[in-house]
């Protein structure tokens, strides 16, 4: 690992490792490093708890270079790490089918899935085409139980300060459930839908607060100077639902990576 600046972030109220990398690619290859290394452990005989794996434009690179480090492993690891493979994704469109542009679930296969070669059920997602889409959040919580919940959460920050998509409003003890998507995230998300809002859709299923922090381990990484705004908010906010990613702070084991944009308003490291 090429070593980024870290501090632990005491005055802030937040003890987590904070890791500070002088460009985006840098973060990325440090980042990728450790996943790199928790990977190695899911070939190894110790049974490891689920993934907690996000989606959208923090993940892509993430990904990318994940992928191109796991495909250069020799082909006895590689198969091992295929067998052994078991995530979760933190959420899913309603009303968008699995092959359909923007869905997470094509996003998956685009991002990991197809290049890595992975088995399709063992990356679970929430079904948004469900009949019932209250016992479908059940279902997809209880199916992550089962595997004895998240060992590894990654994690974006939403420009209004979400986490998955748990919307400001949303209590720490709020569960896997069906979501209506605020106008700011659906503003955001507009990009993505050939810039018509009117595209996006209205409710989302993801999971909660309280299985995010129940992993055993957390990163959320914040990349780019149009998340340097509620990042800073971040660092100076105490635990509340007006800003969901502030609950964070109540885990024992968060890793926040972060580049020199977003850190603009910041703290000078």
């Amino acid at each position: 690992m090429n070593n980024p600046k870290s501090l632990i972030l005491k005055e802030e109220q937040w003890p987590c490792t904070f890791n500070v990398g002088e460009g985006r690619l840098e973060l990325i290859n440090d980042f990728v490093d450790l996943l790199e290394d928790r990977l190695r452990l899911r070939i190894s005989p110790v049974l490891q708890k689920p993934l907690g794996l996000a989606s959208g434009a923090t993940m892509k690179p993430i990904y990318k270079e994940l992928v191109n480090r796991l495909n250069r492993w020799n082909h006895l690891d590689l198969c091992k790490l295929r067998e052994s493979w078991c995530s979760f994704n933190l959420d899913e469109y309603v009303g968008l089918r699995t092959d359909e542009p923007n869905s997470f679930n094509l996003y998956m296969q685009i991002h990991m899935i197809r290049p890595l070669h992975l088995d399709q059920d063992k990356v679970h997602l929430p079904n948004g085409m469900a009949e019932d889409l209250h016992s479908e959040a059940r279902r997809y919580s209880e199916s992550l139980l089962a595997f004895g919940g998240l060992g590894i959460q990654l994690l974006g920050l939403g420009i209004n300060g979400h986490i998955g998509f748990n919307e400001p409003l949303s209590d720490k003890k709020c569960c896997c459930r069906l979501v209506c998507l605020s106008e700011s995230t659906r503003e955001r998300n507009a990009i993505d839908f050939n810039g018509e809002k009117s595209s996006v859709p209205l409710r989302a299923i993801t999971l909660g607060i309280e299985e995010i922090l129940a992993a055993q381990e957390i990163h959320l990484v914040v990349i780019g100077e149009n998340k340097a705004k509620i990042l800073h908010r971040l660092l100076q906010s105490s635990p509340n639902d007006d800003l969901p990613a502030s609950w964070l702070k109540l885990h024992e084991n968060v890793h926040l990576w972060a580049d020199k944009e977003a850190m603009r308003l910041s703290r000078s490291l």
